[in-house]
């Protein structure tokens, strides 16, 4: 956690060969009912950017397309459920239509259980103004979804203020709810400012507090970053890792249960503009005894190989502890994001060899 004197915890993840992560199963996630032009919708999920469990589909956000896609794991295919509509009426922001500026640029993603059922919470990244929105999910279990979108400004101008969460440029990119807070993950693939880096940091934030600015934005105070925690995340290739999502691990004999996340090395040139992506990496974060500590490894294709596709969701696969559910974003319009199974060997957290 940061300490008084504005100093944050430092963590250095260790590259750990005796662990192993391999996609052993792709799925293309398309919607069961095709496209559909009157909503703004094409056929396919386009650029997927977090994922979690609602019921027996996981829910998977897009940062370039306002949809909630609900994916049967076992299919690929998909239910949308529409978010309010964009800057002439469009649900769908790409450099062809010349309006990607425009988009809602949700990367982050968590479900909260609450007493009218599940409660599903994209957030935007944060890396410019147009980025700065909320939006809740409601009745996902339901066949009438209610979902709203509610501008944020404040919350965001708060998490940009703490450099040592949002460095040099902010970029929200997982949430995980634990014990009644949200842990934000912030993505270190920014542009040096001045004398400021980009980082890769972890902080705290109230979610009872942050769900009552949302409620009334203009009069309810939004939650300060706390606990900021900053990590070196490691190298592939000569491209850095960088955050892209985070989810809570299965559990293990110690105090706290540890956190699964997956991170990027992609030469982005700053927190907006996409860059060649080398690899990706499946990591934990573990924390005994006051201490936390983290160890990765590369994403593997089936047979071994480097897969060279950015990881940008995870999620633990169910009624099974060796495998994790990760969607890759193939940066392509014309083509649907893909859904892996990934199978982990070594001694993870949980697993039969820890």
């Amino acid at each position: 956690m940061s300490g008084s004197d504005g100093v944050a915890r430092r963590v250095r993840a260790h590259h750990d060969p005796t662990l192993s992560a391999r996609a052993v199963r792709r799925v293309a996630m398309r919607y069961a009912g095709g496209a559909d032009p009157a909503m703004d919708r094409p056929a396919h999920v386009r650029a997927a950017s977090g994922i979690a469990w609602v019921g027996a589909k996981v829910a998977v956000i897009q940062d370039d397309a306002n949809f909630v896609a609900l994916v049967d794991p076992a299919t690929g295919l998909a239910e949308p459920v529409a978010l309010p509509r964009g800057v002439g009426g469009l649900r769908l922001f790409d450099d062809g239509r010349g309006n990607k500026a425009e988009k809602l640029d949700h990367e982050a993603v968590a479900v909260i259980v609450t007493g009218d059922g599940p409660l599903l919470v994209a957030l935007g990244s944060g890396s410019t103004p147009r980025r700065e929105s909320i939006a809740l999910i409601s009745g996902l279990d339901t066949p009438g979804a209610v979902a709203v979108s509610v501008a944020a400004p404040r919350f965001y101008a708060g998490l940009r203020a703490s450099v040592l969460f949002a460095g040099s440029e902010l970029n929200v990119e997982g949430a995980i709810h634990l014990d009644g807070s949200l842990r934000l993950f912030g993505r270190g693939n920014g542009a040096t400012l001045a004398d400021v880096r980009p980082v890769n940091a972890t902080c705290e934030i109230a979610w009872a507090a942050l769900r009552a600015h949302i409620a009334d934005p203009d009069h309810a105070l939004p939650p300060m970053p706390s606990q900021v925690v900053q990590y070196e995340l490691g190298t592939i290739g000569n491209s850095g890792l960088s955050f892209t999502d985070a989810t809570a691990g299965w559990g293990s004999d110690g105090v706290t249960r540890p956190v699964l996340y997956c991170a990027a090395a992609e030469a982005s040139p700053d927190a907006t503009r996409d860059g060649e992506v080398v690899g990706s990496a499946i990591g934990v974060i573990e924390e005994r005894g006051g201490d936390t500590s983290a160890r990765w490894v590369e994403l593997q294709d089936r047979d071994g190989t480097r897969l060279t596709l950015k990881a940008e969701g995870i999620a633990l696969a169910r009624d099974t502890s060796d495998r994790l559910l990760v969607v890759v974003d193939v940066d392509a319009y014309d083509r649907p994001s893909e859904l892996l199974e990934v199978q982990l060997e070594g001694p993870w957290p949980g697993s039969p060899m820890e």
